[in-house]
């Protein structure tokens, strides 16, 4: 079969990485003996399977057909064709397995010299789950369907009862009391549980998150604070307000979008004077008075809808803690998924997926959660990749011979900004403080140079380097970095969707993923014909 494809084909890399990663866990639940035909080899199908997504395949069913159609799939099965029930399986109940596969492709990729650690970059993408918007749910919904289903149940026993009884009279008058009969519950009496289970497993749901939300309600008020705190002494934080301050909040944004017009106008009319006194022409365009500024409008225009919702939400509940009253919101298909907004307006149902990537658009770490906030899970993959760039560095020298480095720099964008990550112990990072095009504004009106003031908080330190010529620079290498896997993800490899259900199976599917993105820059990197005899 060797001679059925050329000798550099890429296929022949892909086969020789499987084989030289240690795959023990995904032999544990392999079929040894028995009854039956042999099983498929681990090694086999976890070959089809990275090669099948690294060509952006997903179904098992298509996979199942390629495998009779297509060369390349015809060599890794060796023409032992596997169904697509066995192709799916398999990928479902090794979820985990995928963790340390994942880590196996790095040390991998690190020992051929990938990983370039000087500059690294952090960023998230929402990748859509295994079920709808529609299946999504109010708590008080969960359980008035619960308490119907229950009641129907109910109503269904109570017939059946009534069915058996008036069947046994029947039959006693057939057949006289001391003599058995045919008899047997109706079909249309029996009951249908799958529905009835799903809704229970919402409300279990609910019920955990309720007791967590016990702990989370005494860390609002310190919430509230910060973000005004923060608010005052520096740009407006990312993201929506908590509902406590949300009308403070409005009327701060309208006062900054006052004074920012204020300084523009104070700005032209300083340019215009100093051009008038060389004898030369400034402007020519009317600066609009700050009632038609876009941003003032926009500003106005919130602080006045959440004035109402407020009064709205006091008068209805007489209680200003209005965000407590909100109900919490479960989707019976995946009740570990939650809702994501997307740029635009829109709402995703999924996960908030995040990964730390190389200089070299290697990804060297990566976690699933929930929260659609980015913030929280900053320091968490923040030491993840402190521990990534350990294990590249140590296969880096026990492969290549070279000295070890460690991370020169963390790039993040705005979502993960806040005083704590700033200060948090780890590697030197940039975390901007706003979008790139007002980062570019800040360098450009008002740049500075060298180490910040003394007695500059973490805050405006940050702010300081990011007007420097040598901060921005530094910056502006995170959107190549950080973003460019995830337009490789959906675009190239149609990674859009989990295939699997629950936060486990998502982060499995999710390192999963980033090892086949690895193996891809493996395969740039030494090409078809398998690796190196010295890797």
């Amino acid at each position: 079969m060797r001679d059925w494809l050329t000798a550099d084909h890429p296929v022949w890399t892909v086969i020789d990485i499987i084989d030289r990663i240690d795959t023990t866990a995904f032999h544990k639940n392999a079929k040894t003996g028995g009854a039956g035909r042999a099983g498929y080899h681990p090694d086999m199908l976890l070959t089809l399977l990275v090669w099948a997504w690294s060509r952006g395949e997903r179904s098992s069913r298509r996979i199942e057909r390629l495998c009779t159609e297509d060369v390349a799939y015809r060599v890794i099965c060796a023409q032992d064709i596997p169904d697509h029930v066995t192709i799916a399986r398999f990928r479902t109940t090794h979820a985990t397995a995928c963790e340390d596969l994942f880590t196996q492709v790095l040390m991998l990729a690190a020992g051929l010299g990938l990983g370039r650690l000087e500059t690294i970059a952090l960023d998230s993408v929402k990748i859509a789950s295994n079920a709808g918007t529609s299946a999504n749910r109010t708590e008080s919904s969960v359980r008035a369907e619960a308490a119907e289903a229950a009641e129907a149940a109910r109503a269904l026993a109570a017939a059946a009862v009534a069915a058996h009884e008036a069947t046994d009279t029947s039959e006693d008058d057939e057949h006289g009391p001391d003599r058995p009969g045919p008899g047997s519950v109706p079909p249309p009496l029996a009951d249908p549980r799958s529905r009835a289970a799903r809704i229970s497993e919402a409300i279990a749901v609910l019920d955990s998150a309720r007791a967590a939300e016990q702990q989370a309600r005494a860390d609002k008020d310190t919430s509230a604070r910060a973000y005004l705190e923060q608010a005052q002494s520096a740009a407006m934080p990312k993201g929506l307000p908590p509902a406590s301050v949300a009308v403070a909040a409005a009327q701060l944004a309208l006062e900054k979008a006052l004074a920012a017009h204020a300084a523009k106008v104070a700005r032209y009319e300083q340019r215009k004077a100093e051009a008038a006194a060389k004898g030369h022409k400034y402007g020519g365009w009317v600066i609009r008075p700050a009632e038609q500024d876009p941003k003032v409008i926009k500003a106005r225009t919130r602080l006045a809808r959440v004035t109402e919702a407020a009064k709205a939400a006091v008068a209805a509940h007489a209680d200003p803690d209005i965000e407590d009253r909100s109900e919490r919101v479960v989707n019976t298909t995946d009740p570990e998924s939650g809702l994501q907004p997307l740029r635009g307006g829109n709402w995703l149902q999924g996960f908030n997926c995040q990964a730390v990537t190389s200089g070299d658009g290697v990804i060297m770490a990566v976690s699933v959660a929930v929260n659609p906030t980015d913030a929280p899970t900053f320091v968490p993959m923040m030491q993840a990749a402190v521990a990534a760039a350990e294990t590249i560095t140590a296969a880096r020298t026990a492969g290549t011979g070279t000295d070890g480095e460690g991370i020169g720099v963390l790039l993040a964008d705005a979502g993960y900004f806040s005083e704590a990550n700033v200060t948090a112990p780890g590697p030197d990072r940039l975390i901007a403080r706003g979008k790139g095009r007002y980062l570019e504004h800040a360098v450009r009106d008002t740049p500075t140079s060298g180490p910040p003031p003394a007695g500059a908080s973490p805050v405006e330190a940050m702010a300081h380097r990011l007007r420097t010529e040598e901060g921005i620079t530094t910056y502006r290498k995170r959107s190549h970095i950080a973003e460019t896997p995830f337009g490789h993800a959906k675009h190239n490899l149609n990674f859009r969707r989990f295939t699997g259900r629950g936060l486990v199976r998502a982060r499995g599917e999710w390192s999963f993923h980033a090892a086949v993105h690895n193996i891809g820059k493996i395969l740039t990197l030494v090409g078809g014909g398998g690796l190196p005899a010295t890797v």
